[in-house]
C-alpha cells in the first residue's frame, strides 16, 4: 500500500526536497503551526500573499529552511479552515484523491470523463480512503483537477474538500478554492512522480474524520438569493414600497418588481447574516426593508442613466421613459428615491444606526451623480481620455453602487468603524474592476458592442491611444472626438489593439484591481464576512477554468496512457 514509513524517510519515488523529509520532522512543524495558528487566529479565506507572510514567520519560528514555505503555506490554510471543516457535514463535504496513489501494476479500476473507477481490489490505499469516507457521507472522486470538482462546489452541495496531491497541483487549483472561499484541508504528497507515489496515511484520516458539534456559520447563498427575490413579488413588495394607489406609484412598483439580479439587496442582506452568522438566527426583521431601499435606489439610477444616455432597452425591453416618455420616467425616479430614503428612516434601528444608514446612502447617492457627471459633460464636448481619467469615472460611476449595499447592511448589523473603511476600499476597487471587464466584453467586438458605439469612457481605447503613435493615434482623436464613426473604424482600431497588445493591459489592469479588493479584506475579522466578499469577486469575474493536473488519465478519453504536455507534473 501506498503509506509511508511512519518513522524514516519517504521509501517510495522520489523525495521532495522542498518537503521536510522524516515524519519527525514534519510533526515538529505541524506543531509549530497549530500554536501560531492558535495564537494569532488567521481569518478565512486566506490569500497567497496573506499565506506567504504567515509561512515566513512560522518557519522562523521552528528555525527551518524557507525552501519549505510552500508546503508551510499549505499546513497553515488546513489549519486556518479546520474548525470550519469540523463543523460541516461528513455528507457536505468532498474528498478528492489522486490516481497516482494507485498501484499502478495491479491497479485493476478503470477510468471514466470523470476519473477512477475503484474495483476495491485491495491493491492500494485508494480503497481503503474511499470505502471509510464514502460510509461517512463523503462524495468521492479519484480524479486530480478535474472541472467536476468546481462544478460540484457550484451546486452549493458541497462546503469542504478534503484532497490529496502533490504540491505543484496544490498550487495550481489553490486560487479557485481560495475565490470560492471554500474549506478545505490539503494532504501534500510526499514524493514526485505521476505513479506509485504516498501520503502519509495518518493525515488522511485525521482530516477525514474531522467532526465537531459546532455546526458551519458558512452562509448558504443560495438560499438567501431565494428569499431576497422573494421580497420583490408583486404581492409582497406592494406591502413595503409604493402603497398607494397613484399612477407614478403603479409605475414604479411595476419597475421596481421587475427584471434585475437584486445583486445590491442580496449584497446587504448578506453582509448583515455574515456579520451575525453565529447566533444561527433567521435573517433580523428589518433588513427586507433595507434592502428594498437599496434595489430602490438602484432602480432609478437605471431610469436615469438610461435617459442620459438615450438607451432604448434595458433587460432585452423597451426603457421606461421610451415606453412612458421622459417626463413620466423621470418622476417614477425620483419617486423610487424618496421610497428608498422612507423605507430606511423608518426601519426599526436606533437612531443612531439609522442616521449612519441615510449619511451612508445620501454620500454615495452623491458620488454617482459626480461621477455621472464627469462622463455627461465630457461626452457634450468629447475629447481624448487618459487612463486615469477613465479610471476615475469608473471609481465614481459604479463604486457608490456596491459600497452603499455593503455599508448599509453592515451598518444594519452593527460594525465597526474599521469594517467600513474595508468595505470602501474594496468597493473602489471592486467597482473599477467590475467596470473594466465591461469594458474587455465590449471590445470583443460581437454584434452588441454596448458603450462602445455610443462611445462612452473606455479604458481600452485610452490605453490603445496613449500607446498608439502616427495614423493609428489620429484615427482614434477622431472617433473620441466623432469626426470619425465608431462603426466606421471598428476594423482598424481592432487591429492597432491587437498590436499594441492593449487586451491583455487591460486584463492585467483589472486583475490589479481585484487584487487590490482582495487585499482591502485581509485585516476583517469576521470569517464569514471576509469569504462572503472573496467569493463576490468570484461570482462576478466567474475565474473558474479548467485546473491542469498531474495525472496519468486525461479526462474524454476513457482510458489510462501517456499524458499530454498540458497534464505532466
Amino acid at each position: 500500500m501506498n503509506i509511508e514509513d511512519t518513522t524514516k524517510t519517504a521509501s517510495l519515488g522520489n523525495p521532495q526536497d522542498n518537503i521536510p523529509r522524516t515524519k519527525q520532522q514534519r510533526e515538529l512543524l505541524l506543531d509549530t503551526i497549530r500554536q501560531y495558528v492558535e495564537e494569532e487566529k488567521p481569518v478565512t479565506p486566506l490569500s497567497f500573499n496573506e499565506l506567504g507572510v504567515h509561512s515566513d514567520k512560522v518557519l522562523d519560528i521552528a528555525g527551518m529552511d524557507k525552501k519549505y514555505a510552500d508546503f508551510a503555506a499549505v499546513l497553515i490554510n488546513n489549519e486556518a479552515w479546520r474548525k470550519t471543516v469540523a463543523s460541516i457535514p461528513y455528507e457536505r463535504r468532498l474528498l478528492l484523491l489522486p490516481n497516482c496513489l494507485r498501484d499502478h501494476e495491479k491497479c485493476q479500476g478503470q477510468f471514466d470523463d470523470v476519473g477512477l473507477i475503484c474495483e476495491h481490489c485491495g491493491n492500494c490505499i485508494i480503497d481503503e480512503f474511499k470505502s471509510r469516507a464514502e460510509e461517512l457521507g463523503y462524495a468521492v472522486l479519484v480524479a486530480e483537477g478535474s472541472p467536476i470538482v468546481m462544478s460540484l462546489i457550484e451546486t452549493g452541495k458541497i462546503e469542504a474538500v478534503i484532497g490529496v496531491s502533490c504540491l505543484s497541483v496544490l498550487e495550481r487549483t489553490f486560487p479557485y478554492m481560495e475565490a470560492a472561499a471554500i474549506a478545505g484541508i490539503a494532504i501534500p504528497l510526499l514524493c514526485e512522480g505521476c505513479k506509485n507515489t504516498m501520503a502519509d496515511a495518518d493525515w488522511v484520516w485525521q482530516a477525514i474524520y474531522e467532526s465537531s458539534e459546532e455546526r458551519s456559520t458558512q452562509l448558504n447563498l443560495e438560499s438567501i438569493r431565494k428569499e431576497v427575490s422573494a421580497w420583490f413579488e408583486c404581492d409582497s413588495l406592494r406591502l413595503l414600497a409604493c402603497k398607494g394607489k397613484s399612477d407614478t406609484e403603479k409605475i414604479a412598483l411595476d419597475w421596481l418588481g421587475g427584471e434585475g439580479k437584486r445583486w445590491r439587496p442580496f449584497l446587504a442582506t448578506c453582509v448583515c447574516k455574515a456579520l451575525n452568522a453565529g447566533d444561527g438566527s433567521d435573517l433580523p426583521d428589518g433588513i427586507r426593508e433595507v434592502a428594498v431601499a437599496v434595489e430602490c435606489f438602484h432602480k432609478a439610477s437605471l431610469i436615469h442613466d438610461d435617459i442620459e444616455d438615450g438607451d432604448l432597452t434595458r433587460y432585452g425591453k423597451s426603457t421606461l421613459h421610451v415606453k412612458a416618455g421622459i417626463p413620466v420616467a423621470l418622476n417614477t425616479g425620483d419617486l423610487l428615491l424618496g421610497e428608498g430614503y422612507r423605507l430606511l428612516s423608518e426601519v426599526g434601528v436606533s437612531d443612531s444606526k439609522r442616521v449612519r444608514m441615510l449619511a451612508v446612502a445620501a454620500r454615495g447617492h452623491n458620488d454617482l451623480c459626480v461621477g455621472q457627471g464627469k462622463e455627461l459633460t465630457w461626452m457634450s464636448d468629447p475629447k481624448p481620455l487618459l487612463e486615469s481619467e477613465v479610471i476615475d469615472i469608473f471609481k465614481k460611476k459604479t463604486s457608490p453602487a456596491f459600497a452603499v449595499a455593503l455599508k448599509v447592511g453592515a451598518i444594519f448589523a452593527g460594525t465597526d468603524d474599521a469594517t467600513l473603511a474595508a468595505l470602501d476600499s474594496y468597493s473602489v476597487s471592486l467597482g473599477i474592476a467590475y467596470q473594466i471587464r465591461d469594458d474587455l466584453q465590449d471590445f470583443s467586438f460581437g454584434e452588441d458592442s454596448g458603450d462602445l458605439d455610443a462611445m462612452r469612457p473606455s479604458l481600452l481605447l485610452a490605453m490603445t491611444y496613449q500607446q498608439a503613435t502616427g495614423d493609428d493615434k489620429k484615427l482614434i482623436e477622431s472617433v473620441w472626438n466623432r469626426s470619425t464613426q465608431f462603426k466606421d473604424a471598428k476594423s482598424r482600431i481592432q487591429d492597432a489593439i491587437a498590436r499594441l497588445s492593449i487586451r491583455q493591459k487591460a486584463f492585467a489592469t483589472m486583475e490589479s484591481y481585484k487584487g487590490r479588493a482582495i487585499e482591502s479584506i485581509a485585516s476583517l475579522k469576521s470569517a464569514p464576512l471576509k469569504g462572503l466578499l472573496r467569493r463576490v469577486i468570484y461570482k462576478i469575474f466567474n475565474d473558474v477554468n479548467v485546473m491542469d493536473c498531474c495525472n496519468d488519465y486525461t479526462a474524454g478519453t476513457g482510458r489510462g496512457g501517456e499524458q499530454s504536455d498540458e497534464t505532466a507534473g
